[in-house]
């Protein structure tokens, strides 16, 4: 056989190849990665309520900080917890400290057209999020700091935005309810 002929028939088989594993390939169903019953800072979110928002996706992980403590003072301002799936973020849920209510300022979200959140204070939802905040411990008067806590959630990828934007309004009530309770606010 010539050399002409095996590279020939060396790079039909290899073609070959690769268009059936392309084939079987197509053909499989890709899932969503599995989560844990709860998740984030431990336990606020329940999985199940997060996974059909997610993309298919082979491995799903965790920053190291969704496992600390929910704790939001002066000298930690700020919680966040991060998941990726396939290394690349998909969820995301963080809560800010702020002392005072001006502190708060939405006015970059208004291209993302938001519609109004009745969730604590204030909320928005918006086409791959939301936003809301409550007051843990109002200011004695207008110069003096607060408490007041913003939380922010955010899905990347979500295969059907219509059950991402029914689920929004859920997820923060539920964000909501845990950050109160970490935080002993009325």
């Amino acid at each position: 056989m010539s050399r002409f002929t095996r590279t020939a028939a060396a790079v039909s088989t290899a073609a070959v190849a690769a268009g059936l594993l392309v084939g079987c390939a197509a053909g499989e169903e890709k899932s969503v990665p599995e989560l844990p019953e709860r998740i984030c800072w431990g336990g606020a979110f329940a999985g199940s309520d997060v996974t059909p928002l997610l993309p298919p996706g082979k491995k799903a992980e965790f920053s190291p900080l969704a496992g600390r403590p929910f704790i939001l003072t002066g000298d930690v301002d700020s919680a966040v917890c991060t998941l990726y799936v396939d290394g690349n973020t998909k969820f995301q849920a963080s809560a800010e400290f702020e002392e005072f209510e001006e502190s708060i300022e939405w006015s970059s979200w208004d291209s993302a057209d938001p519609k109004p959140l009745d969730v604590g204070e204030k909320g928005i939802v918006f086409d791959r999020g939301a936003l809301a905040y409550f007051t843990c411990e109002p200011a004695k008067n207008p110069r003096s700091p607060g408490k007041y806590i913003e939380l922010e959630i955010t899905a990347d990828g979500a295969p059907d935005k219509v059950k991402l934007q029914a689920a929004l309004p859920v997820l923060m009530k539920e964000f909501m309810a845990f950050a109160q309770r970490e935080l002993k606010c009325p």
